[in-house]
């Protein structure tokens, strides 16, 4: 591992293992809990000596390794997207680096003071205020009470609760107790910042403060871990990402390509050489589809998208058209409902003149407006009122993995339809009630 001075985190081989099952005879009572807590920070300072030798497994118990030989090293000032399927271990790794969870092997070093945001909700108490849970989940999270104070201005403007901060908690909705939390964490003065997924539940312009307060704590030289399964936000925010995998490091590298490899992961074998199909069979006809591409709007091969994406669709076309000019057209289907959504054709073109011996045009698509499902495109080419030279039927499917508009958590689907036509809510108070 390097011992560069810029490296915030290093992990090497780290690994946790969990048993399978209850184990009764490893039950601990209350006291025994908080003793134990509480004495965390003196057998720090007294040296690994002092801790007790962690029990292995009994033989023949299963067991399961939530983190497996993961090293890795992330700069200071670094905003890394930490992604993977649910279960890969990721909250188990940010649990490991907060100095929640114990590691079963590896060591990790960090730089400097670390505070995290793993759970809604997690230091604060229902019966106290919003003022006595800043208070108490600041020094949680290791603030001295003059450096909250010297915040608390700042924790309460940010987090909009300001009518209620003499409110006790369990009367806040999810919302506000989320961003409360999310307040207290990001104005703790630390060198790495851990956030899991506690944007689920924000609103849209919540959610939007947020990601702007990661990218000011990073150009602050402070080092942000963001574990999320929304693509476009890591996308948006994260400059690195790391794919785990069944508790293993899959891949670790710039974000647009290690979130690239992950989406494409979904496809299974076949899926990942099927960004570009091939047509096989030739039609009967002096003009006709040979091959169909997909890709992201960088162009990086892709048949996985999201709401509000663009998709390039590149179409490779053989043989010569025995007229002057002709027409492409590609149409989307919904699979759910075996219905056309979208249609596009090189009609727009003046007089609709592409050349007979053409080999390739490219499609810009979007934004993709279209619930989460899966969708496949076909295309017919032509001269209009003359003849039909090929159609090419369920050319490449492709999916829309996320659907989120108004970025509030709620995902549709084509269950509810395939396309979603953005729309904006207005309420109007009965006065008179």
């Amino acid at each position: 591992m390097s011992t560069s001075d810029n490296i915030a985190i290093s992990i090497e081989q780290l690994g946790k293992q969990y048993r399978l099952g209850s184990d009764h005879s490893s039950y601990r009572t209350l006291r025994e809990s908080i003793v134990e807590v509480l004495g965390a920070p003196l057998n720090r300072l007294r040296g690994p000596k002092s801790s007790p030798p962690r029990p292995s497994p009994a033989p023949g118990s299963d067991t399961i390794w939530a983190l497996k030989g993961v090293s890795l090293e992330i700069p200071q000032g670094e905003i890394l997207g930490i992604i993977g399927r649910n279960g890969a271990g990721k909250t188990t790794l940010l649990k490991v680096l907060a100095r929640i969870t114990e590691p079963s092997e590896g060591q990790v070093r960090l730089r400097g003071r670390v505070g995290s945001l793993l759970e809604v909700g997690t230091g604060f108490h229902p019966e106290l205020t919003g003022r006595e849970n800043i208070f108490m989940n600041g020094a949680i999270l290791g603030m001295s009470r003059r450096e909250i104070q010297r915040k608390f201005d700042e924790i309460v403007a940010f987090a909009e609760i300001e009518p209620f901060l003499d409110t006790s908690l369990k009367r806040y909705s999810t919302g506000m107790g989320t961003r409360l939390a999310f307040a207290v964490a990001a104005h703790l003065e630390t060198d790495v910042l851990l956030v899991d997924e506690v944007l689920a539940v924000g609103d849209m312009g919540f959610r939007k403060k947020c990601l702007g307060k990661m990218q000011d704590v990073t150009q602050a030289g402070r080092t942000v871990l963001f574990v999320s399964h929304d693509m476009n936000s890591i996308r948006r925010l994260c400059r690195s990402a790391v794919w785990l995998d069944q508790g293993r490091v899959r891949a670790v590298g710039g974000v647009q390509e290690t979130v690239s490899q992950y989406e494409t992961s979904f496809l299974g074998p076949e899926g990942r050489q099927a960004t570009r199909v091939e047509r096989h069979s030739q039609p009967h006809s002096p003009k006709w589809f040979s091959w169909v591409a997909l890709a992201n709007s960088q162009g990086e091969p892709t048949r996985i998208f999201s709401y509000g994406d663009i998709m390039r669709l590149s179409l490779g076309m053989a043989g010569r058209a025995p007229f002057k000019s002709h027409y492409v057209e590609w149409f989307i289907t919904d699979q759910f409902q075996g219905s056309r959504v979208a249609w596009g054709s090189t009609r727009p073109l003046p007089e609709g003149e592409i050349p007979g011996d053409l080999e390739e045009i490219t499609f810009t698509i979007g934004p993709l407006n279209l619930a989460e499902g899966e969708y496949s495109l076909f295309f017919s080419m032509g001269v209009v009122g003359i003849v039909d030279l090929d159609i090419w039927h369920d050319a490449i499917t492709f999916e829309i993995s996320c659907s989120d508009p108004h970025e509030t958590g709620f995902c549709y689907t084509t269950s509810h339809a395939p396309v979603i036509i953005p729309y904006n809510i207005e309420l109007k108070k009965n006065n008179y009630l």
